[in-house]
């Protein structure tokens, strides 16, 4: 089952998270294992069966990067529990400077100022990386946007570290 037929939304990366939430209500509601208390063993499993088809559908559509990941999946190309690196030296090299930023923000003079900065670029970096993996979807240049959106895993990742690090901090 094609998650976007599911919901009756156009296939593609950009989509109105107003009309899938709307969606995934209805057919929650019509699909519901509660609406088939009374019904037969197998009535009840196949409601069971649905709605984890529908929670799963949205929760894959709800996010940029899951579905990005689920457009490419659709062309050919997957990408879950994958081992391929990036392999722009670039981008390799900048990860490294990431990495070392990271570290070296305990012994900044204000590292929640430092960290904040970090923040920012990465927020920053991750809108253009993002606008570049739409671009590169739209035009169906599927191993390019493959490429994008393992960097912009990477970028989400690194946020999330930065993000646990200041919590431990505020502890």
């Amino acid at each position: 089952m094609n998650y976007f037929e599911l919901f009756a939304l156009p296939q593609g990366f950009e989509l109105d998270g107003t009309v899938l939430a709307s969606r995934y209500r209805e057919l929650q509601r019509a699909v519901h294992p509660d609406k088939f208390a009374s019904g037969s063993d197998r009535d009840r499993l196949m409601a069971m069966h649905k709605a984890a088809e529908v929670n799963d559908a949205f929760q894959t559509l709800k996010s940029p990067l899951t579905r990005a990941e689920y457009l490419l999946r659709l062309h050919g190309i997957e990408l879950r529990g994958e081992t391929t690196t990036v392999k722009d030296p670039l981008f390799l090299m900048q990860q490294m400077e990431w990495r070392e930023a990271l570290e070296a923000l305990a012994d900044a003079a204000d590292p929640m100022m430092a960290a904040e900065a970090l923040e920012r670029e990465f927020r920053q970096l991750k809108r253009q990386m993002t606008g570049d993996l739409k671009t590169r979807l739209d035009q169906q240049l599927w191993a390019d946007a493959a490429e994008q959106l393992r960097k912009l895993k990477f970028v989400e990742k690194l946020e999330q570290e930065l993000a646990l690090l200041e919590e431990q901090w505020e502890l």
